[in-house]
């Protein structure tokens, strides 16, 4: 008998959101929400019986073994956007629900910000010791946004332990988890970012994260758009119709998979030859 989605050791629906405001700019629309809709969808997993966890605690429990408590979810936001400082936090903090910030760090306002990098108005870092004062998990999402499958190895250590050490020296404790820019990575990049002391890593997949399916470095999140309307959010964290739901978004990133493999394959060789 199939367990319920995120039930006992079953599957587990890790929700990806990123901007979250009522004027997004135009190269981040598609993957904000407002904060109508967010307080809405938070709501919705109080009403619905689902305990919010850390991606840290979910590792952890998959790790050791650990019961998990019912109908476990996890919240997670991609970048760093002033919104979530803004809009996300009251919520999650009326709701006493935890949640996890990915950041960029090189995106973010202050002393390792790189002009023009960022796609919208991002959190400074007085926002960000705010919200992990408020027990937001802070973790690792490179330096630059950069596709990491693509990076040479000397970029790549740079990405992601450039991240680490940033996030160490601002909040005084180093990050445990790591999250793909764009999704993307490789057994190299999964392996890099192991060593550098991450215990878990999440894709994106649009699937319920499965630790008997997905390695701890690869773990599945399921998108949250502006286009996702309550009853669709419904039926994703409910682990219903989720492969129909994204079957588009699947076969473009095979595809695309492809093309990124074949990219990296030939500047392989022109590092050789030259």
């Amino acid at each position: 008998m199939t367990e319920p989605a995120g039930q006992g050791s079953g599957p587990v629906p890790i929700l990806m959101y990123h901007a979250v405001t009522d004027t997004p700019a135009p190269a981040t629309r598609g993957l904000s929400v407002t904060p109508a809709a967010f307080a809405g969808q938070m709501t919705l997993l109080g009403a619905r019986g689902f305990t919010p966890l850390g991606t840290a605690e979910l590792a952890e429990a998959w790790r050791t073994g650990r019961p998990l408590p019912r109908r476990p979810v996890l919240i997670t936001f991609d970048d760093g956007y002033e919104g979530v400082h803004r809009h996300a936090l009251p919520v999650l903090k009326g709701l006493g629900f935890p949640a996890t910030l990915f950041v960029s760090t090189g995106w973010l306002r202050g002393p390792y910000e790189l002009p023009g990098a960022a796609l919208d108005t991002m959190l400074d870092w007085d926002q960000v010791r705010e919200l992990d004062a408020a027990g937001v998990e802070i973790g690792g999402h490179s330096h630059t946004h950069p596709q990491l499958d693509q990076l040479g190895d000397e970029r790549l250590w740079f990405e992601v332990l450039r991240c680490k050490e940033v996030l160490r020296d601002e909040l005084g404790t180093a990050p445990v988890s790591f999250a793909y820019p764009y999704g993307y990575s490789s057994r190299r990049v999964r392996r890099a970012v192991r060593f550098a002391g991450f215990t878990s890593a999440l894709a994106v997949g649009n699937a319920l994260a499965d630790r008997r399916r997905q390695a701890p470095y690869a773990l599945a999140r399921v998108t949250v758009r502006r286009s996702t309307g309550i009853e669709e959010f419904e039926r994703l964290v409910e682990g219903r119709a989720v492969a129909r739901n994204f079957a588009g978004d699947r076969a473009l990133t095979k595809g695309y998979a492809l093309v990124r493999r074949a990219r990296r394959c030939l500047r392989k060789v022109h590092e050789t030859r030259v």
